[in-house]
């Protein structure tokens, strides 16, 4: 986490170097609208973080293994893929659950699955989806990318099974 930490630190100093120099304000309204950004993101952080917390305290980690580890093969990839899926809410949430997921033992293509259900198939997104772009849209698009999350996760098991990313 240092690296990332590190380069978004030197890009907010340079950006916010860049529109100071411009002279119009701008350094100021960036920072107002930074403000508002984590007043409105703050909370749904600290809400995903105590998910992601309480998923590797609360699930057994026999029972990670057993539903969503290596050991479950594709019934495990399926299973992550329903899940993320299912998951509301955008990167904040999704991904600090991801990350509970790999810490308790899930194999890396369920992950995998999980992030690519979650991204792709939205199920909690499709009534909006419906609502601004029609239904045959929604349809043609999750038709499209139906197969994607369980090939996603399967690749992922297959040549990366033995990497350790956590």
């Amino acid at each position: 986490m240092l690296i990332p930490t590190i380069i978004m630190g030197v890009l907010a100093i340079v950006l916010a170097f860049i529109a100071y120099n411009k002279g119009g304000g701008e350094h100021i309204i960036g920072l107002k609208s930074a403000g508002s950004i984590l007043l409105q993101i703050t909370p749904l952080l600290i809400f995903a973080f105590i998910v992601a917390g309480m998923i590797q305290v609360l699930i057994p980690t026999e029972m990670i293994s057993k539903w969503v580890g290596a050991e479950s093969g594709f019934t495990g990839i399926l299973i992550g893929t329903a899940f993320g899926s299912l998951t509301s809410g955008g990167p904040y949430v999704s991904l600090p659950i991801a990350a509970a997921l790999l810490r308790t033992g899930a194999s890396i293509g369920t992950t995998v699955a999980f992030l690519t259900g979650w991204s792709l198939w939205a199920i909690t997104r499709m009534p909006l989806e419906i609502g601004i772009m029609g239904w045959k849209f929604m349809a043609i698009r999750l038709a499209c990318t139906f197969f994607f999350p369980p090939i996603a996760g399967l690749i992922a098991s297959k040549l990366f099974s033995g990497v350790h990313v956590v």
